[in-house]
C-alpha cells in the first residue's frame, strides 16, 4: 500500500523515534480511525472495479473486455493521483483543512453508493464524485497530523505518531478484500461497492465527532511573497491542459486513429503536456541555486515513474493474471474456514452462448484489435481447453481480490524486519545512501515482474493455470522493493524543493503518480495482444533495470545534494 504517499513518514524514520511523554493527543486517534475507514473503502473499491467491469453481465457485471476495462481504470487511477493537487492548494489557502476532508469524504461516500445504483450513467458519476473527493481528501488528511505534531512538546513524538497512522492505512486495506468477496458472491457487486460508502460514512462520521480535536492543526497558509496565486496556476496549468486533453479525445477524429490505443489515453497523455511544460519552466527561471535541488527532485520523479507502473500493475497486470491465469481451486481441507470469510467464488462454464473464440475459448479481436466479450462462461475458463472444464459446470475457487490482501499483510510483516536490518547497518555506518535504496529498491521491483516471467515459463498458460504461489512470491518480493521506494516521494519533495513552490513540487509528485497509473492501464489494454505473456513482464523488466542502473549512476550526485539542502536548512 502507499507509505509515503499517505503518511509523509518512512517506516525507517517511524521506528525507533523518542517517546517522549506518554500519550498522545486524541487528535492523532480522530485521524486514525478516519483514515483506517477511509483506505477501508478505497481499497475495497479499486480491489474489485477492474473485475467488476470484466464480469459477465449475467453475473452482475459490466461485461467490458479486457482493453476496455484496463482503459477505464488506468484512466481512474491517473485522475485520483491527479486531483490532490489542486485539493490541496484549495485546503491551504482558502477551505482549511478540515472542511476539505470533510467535503472529499461525503463526495467519496456519495461516490461509492453511487456505483452500486446499476448503469453506466451512475458509474461514470460515481467515479467523478470519487475523483473530486479523493482530491480533497488525500492531500490533507497527513498535512493535518504534521501540522498537529509541529507543536514543541509533540515533535519528539511525531514519527511514532505517523507509524500508528500508517498501521491503520494496512488494516483498512487489508480487512476490506474480505468484506468485498463475502458480500459480491453471495449478494452482487452493488452491495460490495455499498460497503466502500458503509467505510467512507464511517470514517466520515468519526471524523466530525472527533473534529474539535484536531483544530490546532487546521492552518490556513497566507499567500506570501514568491507564492504563485491559484489563478495564474488555473491560467498556466489546468486551462492549457483541458484544452490539450480535449485536442487529445478528438485526435482520433482529426488524424483518423488514436495515437496512445484509445481517446483517453490521448486525452490524458495531450493534458500531461503543457503541465510538464510548466514545471520544466519552473527549472529554466529558477536561480542556480534552486535548480540544484529541482534538478535531483526531477531526476528523481523521472525514474520512479517506472516504479509505480509495476506498482499498479496490482490493479490491472497482476489482476488479471490472478483472475484468469492462477489455479485458485480451494483445496478441500480449506473450504470450512475460507466460506464463512467469503473467500470461495463459484463460478459457471455455461458456454450456450460462446462466440467468435479460439481453441483455448479466448475472445477472437476483430479487424481494429478490439475483443468482443465472451458471454456465458467465466474469464477463468476461457484460457483453458474444454475437456479441462469442470463435468458439473461448477467450480469453487478462491475470490480473486483476497489477492489484493497479501501487499499490505506483507508490509505489516517486512517493515520491522527491514527496518532492524538498516538500523544494524547504520550502527555500523554501513547504511547505504538514500539513492542507493532506491536503486535497489527499483531492481527489486524488476525481479517481482522476473518472477511473473519465470511462472509463465513454469507450464502452457493456456493448458494449465500457475500456482499461487508464484503471484504470492511476486507480491512478497515486490513489497521489499516498496519499502525502499515509497516511503521516499514526499521526504524527498520537502527536502530539495524551494520553499516557495513546495505545495507546487508535491503536485509535480502526484503528477508523477498519475503518469504511471495511466501507463499502467494503458500496458493492460494491450494485454490480449500479447500472445507470449512473457513479453508483458520483460517491459516491466527491462525498464526496471535501466531505471535503477540511472539511479545508482546519479547515487552520488543525489546523496550530495540531499546533504546541501539539509544543511541549508538547519
Amino acid at each position: 500500500m502507499e507509505l509515503e504517499q499517505e503518511t509523509g513518514m518512512s517506516p525507517m524514520q517511524m521506528e525507533g523515534a523518542p517517546n517522549g511523554k506518554k500519550g498522545h493527543p486524541r487528535g492523532l486517534w480522530v485521524l486514525f480511525g478516519t483514515e483506517m475507514w477511509e483506505r477501508f473503502g478505497y481499497y475495497l473499491m479499486v480491489g474489485i472495479f477492474f473485475l467488476y467491469l470484466i464480469d459477465p453481465t449475467a453475473n452482475g457485471g459490466k461485461g467490458f473486455n479486457t482493453k476496455t476495462a484496463a482503459d477505464l481504470v488506468g484512466s481512474y487511477i491517473a485522475l485520483v493521483y491527479l486531483t490532490p493537487f489542486i485539493g490541496g492548494l484549495i485546503a491551504d489557502r482558502y477551505l482549511g483543512y478540515r472542511r476539505a476532508i470533510a467535503l472529499g469524504g461525503a463526495l467519496l461516500a456519495l461516490g461509492y453508493y453511487t456505483l452500486a445504483v446499476p448503469g453506466n450513467t451512475a458509474m461514470y458519476l460515481g467515479l467523478l464524485f470519487i475523483i473530486v473527493g479523493n482530491g480533497f481528501f488525500k492531500p490533507n488528511i497527513s498535512t493535518l497530523l504534521g501540522n498537529i505534531y509541529n507543536r514543541e512538546d509533540l515533535k519528539p513524538k511525531k514519527d511514532v505518531a505517523y507509524n500508528i497512522f500508517y498501521m491503520g492505512i494496512n488494516i483498512g486495506a487489508f480487512a476490506c478484500n474480505f468484506v468485498a468477496a463475502y458480500l459480491r458472491n453471495h449478494y452482487g457487486w452493488g452491495y460490495a461497492f455499498a460497503a466502500a460508502g458503509v467505510g467512507m460514512t464511517i470514517a466520515l462520521i468519526w471524523f466530525l465527532l472527533g473534529i474539535k480535536h484536531v483544530k490546532e492543526g487546521d492552518i490556513k497558509k497566507k499567500l506570501e511573497k514568491g507564492d504563485m496565486p491559484m489563478s495564474k496556476i488555473m491560467g498556466s496549468v489546468f486551462l492549457p491542459a483541458i484544452i490539450a486533453a480535449l485536442i487529445g479525445w478528438f485526435m482520433k477524429d482529426i488524424v483518423g486513429h488514436t495515437l496512445f490505443g484509445t481517446p483517453s489515453n490521448d486525452a490524458f497523455m495531450f493534458a500531461c503536456v503543457p503541465i510538464v511544460i510548466f514545471y520544466v519552466g519552473l527549472y529554466v527561471r529558477s536561480s542556480k541555486e534552486d535548480k540544484r535541488g529541482l534538478g535531483a527532485l526531477f531526476a528523481f520523479f523521472i525514474v520512479s515513474i517506472v516504479f509505480w507502473v509495476i506498482y499498479n500493475q496490482n490493479s490491472t497486470g497482476l489482476t488479471i493474471w490472478a483472475d484468469q491465469y492462477t489455479a485458485r481451486k480451494m483445496p478441500e481441507s480449506a473450504k470450512w474456514i475460507a466460506k464463512p470469510f467469503g473467500m470461495i467464488q463459484t463460478v459457471t462454464t455455461d458456454s450456450q452462448s460462446v462466440v467468435k473464440v479460439d481453441e483455448y475459448f479466448r475472445a477472437i479481436p476483430d479487424a481494429k484489435g478490439n475483443t468482443q466479450q465472451v458471454t456465458g462462461i467465466n474469464p477463468y475458463f476461457q484460457n483453458l481447453p474444454k475437456e479441462q472444464w469442470p463435468a458439473n459446470g461448477k467450480e469453487e475457487l478462491i475470490s480473486t481480490e483476497i489477492f489484493q490482501s497479501i501487499n499490505p499483510f506483507f508490509i505489516v510483516l517486512f517493515t520491522p524486519l527491514i527496518v532492524g536490518l538498516f538500523s544494524w547497518l547504520a550502527k555500523r555506518k554501513k547504511e547505504p545512501s538514500t539513492p542507493v535504496k532506491i536503486g535497489m529498491g527499483m531492481w527489486i521491483a524488476g525481479l517481482s515482474s522476473l518472477l511473473m516471467v519465470v511462472a509463465i515459463m513454469s507450464t502452457n498458460v493456456y493448458h494449465n493455470k500457475t500456482e499461487m504461489y508464484w503471484i504470492v512470491s511476486t507480491y512478497a518480493l515486490f513489497t521489499v522493493g516498496e519499502l525502499l521506494i515509497s516511503p521516499i516521494g514526499l521526504s524527498m519533495v520537502s527536502k530539495l524543493s524551494p520553499p516557495r513552490i513546495t505545495a507546487l513540487m508535491m503536485g509535480a509528485w502526484f503528477l508523477v503518480n498519475a503518469i504511471a497509473g495511466k501507463v499502467a492501464g494503458l500496458m493492460a489494454t494491450f494485454w490480449d495482444s500479447f500472445t507470449d505473456k512473457k513479453s508483458y513482464f520483460l517491459i516491466l523488466v527491462a525498464a526496471a533495470l535501466v531505471a535503477g542502473g540511472i539511479m545508482f549512476a546519479m547515487s552520488k550526485w543525489l546523496a550530495q545534494v540531499v546533504r546541501e539542502k539539509q544543511e541549508a536548512k538547519q
